[in-house]
């Protein structure tokens, strides 16, 4: 019988001897697989995954998370903040039976493997892909909340690096998980003081306790090569309250003599007589090594698929504005996740909402959900970078993850992070509001203009512009059950609802949102105008403007300009005039992805971009945008050239 069993989720109150014994066989294991794993591969960070090697060994014995668990909801989850150490890690997971070490050592950072260069969620036991350092935490403290948040008993760990201790969002990260009490997140640090460029203090001189003191961390020091010590600090960490963090002294490349201490060997992999060398000190030889190049260039290993998130809602009945109500599109987006959010508050079977702030709660409009759902409200201070990303890890852990915050923050200030999400194959919900020009007086510095552009960028989140408050509401609660990365952006202003010919709301009682459609708000034989978000109403007036004139044109609204299908589009358009308007950069909106369909069709037809060309003036909204020639006469005043 494998005597480390009793180390799991902390049974055993000392390591025995016996249990260091096992303990030292799979680190030797590991590190020999490491290290046969960067050479193969001819790169990677064979350093810091064998310094961290046995921190690995030691919380995957203790731990509540196995192969035969690591795919279940109510588990431990484990974060890799230093993700370049993958090769230790992924050695790790092999000793522990989460796949065949002779699946990863040989086809470690080969193409098309799912054993990339820094942790990966296809690979089994790997909850967050990292390797952009100092993200790791984030992750850990959107684990532990969602677990909170599902009433569960499951712990988080985060091991991380020491080099990444010196940025901003491990600061935020740290401040957060104190706030929100989580007592169920552990931090194990390897603290080997060397990076690439040399030690800590030439780099960056940093005092890595007394910053997790500062913070209000539980601070613990202990031998990162002692696995009793390790166990130690992490049984105490368990059975007391507050948050921990275990600081665990270690030695780069420990294992190999050459390695030991030596800033190259943070990436640089072993080859000649050094790799003999290395082999030999581990216990092995070239021949294991020559046969993991000739199995690297056999069958790849296949990795496990990422499911995205479905949540289980009652996303309630949707509330129509009339014509003689004002109302901006935030204020709806408000009102329905208060709605939605008390119709599943601790109701047995639905799944948690969870909603995080960055001290905007009034102006973005989540004060209403803050006060009906108050214990799944997060408040996180202005710390946007750790915020986008804790929203977006805990959205992989059985909640609904939602995080409003003004345009400029929750897209371009954290740009790199909602890339992660995407390629984490996160379910995150992001509210943009005070978006483009609409944001009127605050000025050019909190101007949103290329939120639709930053997500074009990417290759699996939603955007959605709604129109009007009607179509906010609607949107809204299709956004809370939709599975996958999804981002509603909005103005600031106050909105008239649009109407059809009839005077009754457009987007009505007998309305549902569809992603990706082209809705026919006006009808017309000349011209076409497409818009996007609250240019929809501009495209109206315009419409009426030319109808007075003579001229017929047809409007078109489609609030999911990544969604959108060619076809529809130039089935609507035919060969007519299209005339593009949006509140958003003019090069990087709806108008370019027009003109780029119209170039793969083949289509010949005359087309205008409307959007905004420069950085805007500060004032009322209506008048920054006429400055910027998009007012409703200047829209009319396009297609009227259009057709010359």
């Amino acid at each position: 019988m494998d005597p480390t069993t009793e180390m799991r989720c902390f049974k055993a109150a000392k390591i025995t001897p016996e249990m260091t014994e096992v303990l030292k066989e799979r680190a030797r294991k590991g590190r020999l697989w490491s290290v046969i794993a960067t050479s193969a591969a001819k790169s990677g960070h064979p350093g810091g995954a064998l310094s961290s090697m046995d921190i690995y060994m030691t919380l995957l014995a203790s731990a509540n998370v196995t192969p035969d668990n690591s795919d279940c909801m109510e588990r431990d989850r484990i974060v890799i903040s230093h993700g370049h150490t993958s090769a230790g890690y992924y050695s790790a997971l092999a000793a522990y039976g989460f796949f065949k070490p002779e699946e990863m050592y040989p086809n470690f950072r080969r193409t098309c493997s799912p054993f990339q260069g820094h942790v990966e969620r296809e690979v089994p036991g790997v909850d967050w892909g990292t390797g952009n350092l100092g993200q790791g935490l984030a992750a850990g403290v959107g684990f532990a909340i969602a677990a909170r948040a599902r009433g569960s008993n499951a712990r988080t760990w985060v091991v991380m690096g020491d080099g990444e201790q010196v940025k901003g969002q491990v600061a935020e990260a740290r401040r957060i998980a104190v706030k929100e009490k989580l007592n169920n997140l552990t931090v194990l640090v390897d603290w080997n003081d060397i990076q690439i460029s040399g030690r800590i203090e030439e780099v960056m001189p940093v005092n890595i306790p007394e910053l997790w003191k500062a913070d209000g961390w539980h601070v613990i020091e202990c031998d990162g090569h002692s696995y009793h010590q390790i166990y130690d600090a992490m049984r105490h960490a368990v059975t007391h309250v507050g948050c921990f963090v275990i600081l665990c002294r270690t030695v780069i490349g420990k294992g190999v003599s050459f390695m030991q201490n030596i800033p190259d060997y943070h990436g640089k992999a072993a080859s000649g007589e050094d790799l003999a060398t290395a082999l030999r000190e581990l216990g092995a030889d070239m021949e294991m090594f020559e046969k993991a190049l000739e199995m690297r260039k056999g069958d790849l290993p296949k990795g496990r698929k990422v499911e995205v998130f479905t949540p289980d809602l009652d996303t309630g009945t949707p509330v129509t504005y009339t014509k003689d109500d004002k109302k901006d599109n935030r204020g709806a987006f408000g009102k329905a996740l208060a709605q939605v959010g008390e119709l599943n508050y601790k109701k047995e079977g639905r799944t948690p909402i969870v909603v995080f702030d960055c001290d905007l709660a009034g102006s973005v409009k989540v004060d209403g959900f803050a006060k009906v759902c108050p214990d799944n409200f997060v408040q996180a201070g202005i710390q946007e970078h750790s915020t986008a990303t804790v929203a977006g890890a805990a959205s992989t852990a059985g909640v609904v993850s939602l995080w409003a915050g003004f345009g400029v923050f929750g897209a371009d200030e954290v740009y790199n992070q909602q890339r992660l999400n995407d390629i984490n194959r996160a379910s995150v919900k992001v509210v943009l509001t005070h978006t483009g020009l609409d944001v009127g007086e605050d000025g050019m510095t909190h101007q949103c203009i290329d939120y639709v552009g930053l997500f074009r960028n990417t290759f699996g989140w939603k955007v959605v512009v709604p129109a009007d408050p009607n179509q906010t509401d609607r949107a809204a609660r299709w956004m809370l059950k939709e599975p996958g990365n999804v981002c509603m952006a909005m103005g600031r202003s106050v909105l008239p609802v649009l109407l059809k010919e009839d005077g009754t709301p457009f987007y009505g009682e007998d309305y549902t949102f569809r992603y990706g459609a082209i809705d026919v708000v006006r009808d017309g034989k000349d011209a076409v105008i497409l818009s996007m978000g609250h240019f929809a109403g501009r495209a109206v007036t315009a419409h009426d403007f030319l109808a007075a004139e003579g001229i017929s044109v047809k409007v078109l609204h489609c609030a999911s300009p990544l969604g959108m299908d060619a076809d529809e589009l130039f089935e609507l358009v035919g060969d007519r005039p299209l005339v593009t308007c949006e509140d958003h950069h003019v090069n990087t909106g709806i108008g370019s992805i027009a003109a780029m369909m119209a170039a793969r069709a083949g289509k010949a037809i005359k087309l205008v971009n409307l959007g905004v060309t420069h950085y805007g003036c500060s004032g009322p909204s209506n008048e920054v945008m006429a400055e910027m020639k998009l007012s409703p006469k200047d829209i009319a005043e396009a297609v009227k050239g259009s057709l010359k």
